[in-house]
């Protein structure tokens, strides 16, 4: 399910998470090859990303889990 980023934070070990507007988290690292977000690494970057969808991985679960 789709969510909007409504913020950004730091975890315990220095990896930027989203704030999504359902309340649940995700993590948005930048770790390639595997993960390409070289946005995440610069506030201007994050602020960018405010308002826009992220897949909701709990959400979905949480749907799932309901039907």
């Amino acid at each position: 399910m789709q969510q909007t980023i409504v913020g950004f934070h730091l975890d315990d070990e220095g990896h930027y998470v989203a704030d999504l507007a359902c309340g649940h988290t995700q993590h948005v690292r930048h770790d390639p090859p595997w993960q390409n977000r070289p946005w995440v690494l610069t506030e201007r970057g994050r602020k960018e990303k405010l308002g826009v969808m992220l897949e909701c991985k709990k959400c979905d679960e949480m749907r799932f889990v309901l039907t």
